[in-house]
């Protein structure tokens, strides 16, 4: 029996070029060994999908760490996005690659969650990575970590960015009460769903399409309901594993990330993104607004 499920897949891969300080795994590097292991479980996760033609998936690629500076995050994306099985494959990134690997990919299918991080590469390097994107004809969206030192830039970028790209802002959760009046207020003028990421959703006993149509995949196949509900429910690489894959309520008393409560039900957030929940687009285009004040 067919059934279409939504992946995020996390590796092993903990390592990153960057050095962001509120990251645990900022410029932190892996053993050549520990790469290969990487690879091969990428590999194994990636052949499994191209067999098990009878579903049809969508995965979000969730590294700790930046993984298109690694070749075979590239291929495995090139591979993915040409199966007749996936819908969709995509990928969390800080955009500090070349480009020049996405013409391998069916552009119908892939996609880049792409975050600018203004401490470590230049707006102007990082706003011609989403201008090649874009004149390659692929679908990305763009964000930001809310701090408001960074709003210059923010402000800058969204100015820059052809004005169908949305820009959104990921909220500091811990820094949320110091913000001022006018901070909130210059981050919604940016990104008018900037609201949906500044609350703590109440999750427990709420019904959740996560460990039913949406898992979370280690690098061993162990399935989790989502990143956030460490106990396994199963293994992708047990020929049964889809008797695992069944409604739940959440076991969690709060759910405060996108990856995770775009899957609430109670929430109704797949009428905001549609198509585009993995890679945070919106459906509606209202929300890629120019700003109308400067800093």
């Amino acid at each position: 029996m067919s059934s279409t499920i939504t992946i995020l897949y996390r590796g092993p891969l903990v390592s990153c070029n960057y050095g962001c300080q509120y990251c645990p795994f900022a410029k932190r590097s892996q053993l050549a060994e520990e790469l290969a292991i990487d690879r091969q479980a990428l590999a194994r996760f990636t052949d499994w999908v191209t067999q098990n033609q009878q579903h049809r998936f969508s995965v979000l690629f969730t590294p700790w760490g930046e993984a298109l500076i690694h070749p075979w995050y590239q291929q495995a994306l090139a591979q993915l996005t040409q199966l007749p099985n996936i819908d969709k494959a995509a990928i969390q990134t800080n955009l500090s690659c070349k480009l020049d690997w996405v013409e391998d990919c069916n552009k119908d299918k892939l996609a880049l969650w792409s975050t600018f991080h203004p401490e470590w590469v230049s707006r102007q390097q990082f706003l011609s990575k989403c201008l090649e994107l874009d004149q390659r004809g692929f679908r990305f969206s763009v964000g930001v970590v809310g701090f408001p030192k960074f709003k210059s830039e923010i402000a800058a970028l969204r100015r820059e960015l052809p004005p169908h790209i949305y820009l959104w802002i990921n909220a500091v959760k811990r820094e949320l009460p110091l913000l001022s009046v006018e901070d909130r207020q210059f981050f919604e003028s940016i990104d008018p769903l900037f609201h949906l990421n500044t609350h703590h959703y109440p999750s427990s006993g709420k019904s959740c399409r996560a460990g039913a149509s949406v898992i979370s995949v280690n690098g061993e196949g162990a399935i989790q309901r989502c990143h956030f509900i460490k106990q396994p429910i199963g293994n992708i690489y047990d020929p049964n594993f889809e008797l695992a894959l069944f409604e739940r309520p959440c076991t969690n008393q709060t759910c405060h990330c996108h990856i995770g409560y775009v899957h609430l039900d109670y929430l109704e957030l797949a009428k905001v993104f549609g198509s585009g929940i993995l890679e945070r687009i919106p459906t509606r285009e209202l929300v890629c607004k120019p700003i109308t004040h400067t800093i």
